[in-house]
């Protein structure tokens, strides 16, 4: 059987999320590797490795997508490698990673998160991929239910939730209930 692919997306600089942010992260990248799915993130700094350290730690298997062309750049630009099972070097920078990383899972989460965090989002919404919001987690989640809205297109569901252990098992449920192959 194939496994759920989660990609988790949220701030790489986690200042102006909501103070324990870093651990819901983690709970939430635990939950996954404990529920059997798959860690997908942009290879970064954050919010994202905090998840990608939950899941890595709970024998969870996480793939990063980074922007940079190589490792030797990768690690210039400051992004990490642990935590990781495997890094894919893009080479497309962050906008164009952003897309194949969304387009690489069957579902994201948002958790807090920046401009890099809404261009995500926008991509996740617009490829009608299973979607979920840790709500309250703080930066640019509080706006999201308002692009949706504003947006006036249909989506088939996105979940709005403060529980990461909920968030991440109405998730997959969604997407076992959808893709039917899981």
């Amino acid at each position: 059987m194939q496994k759920i692919k989660i990609v988790i997306s949220g701030a790489a600089i986690s200042s102006s999320c909501v103070e324990n942010v870093n651990q819901l992260a983690y709970e939430i990248g635990k939950e996954i590797a404990e529920q059997d799915a798959i860690v997908i993130t942009g290879a970064t700094t954050g919010l994202p490795y905090w998840s990608a350290k939950g899941a890595f730690e709970n024998n969870g298997f996480v793939i990063g997508f980074s922007p940079a062309i190589n490792a030797k750049q990768h690690l210039e630009m400051g992004l990490p490698v642990d935590y990781h099972n495997i890094i894919f070097y893009t080479g497309e920078g962050y906008s164009a990673r952003n897309l194949r990383l969304i387009r690489a899972g069957d579902g994201a989460i948002f958790i807090c998160g920046r401009t890099g965090t809404l261009n995500e989002f926008v991509i996740a919404f617009e490829e009608q991929k299973q979607m979920a919001v840790l709500k309250n987690s703080g930066g640019e989640e509080m706006f999201m239910d308002e692009i949706v809205a504003e947006a006036h297109k249909p989506h088939s569901e996105i979940i709005w939730e403060t529980d990461p252990k909920i968030l991440v098992s109405k998730l997959i449920e969604i997407i076992k209930k959808d893709n039917g192959e899981f």
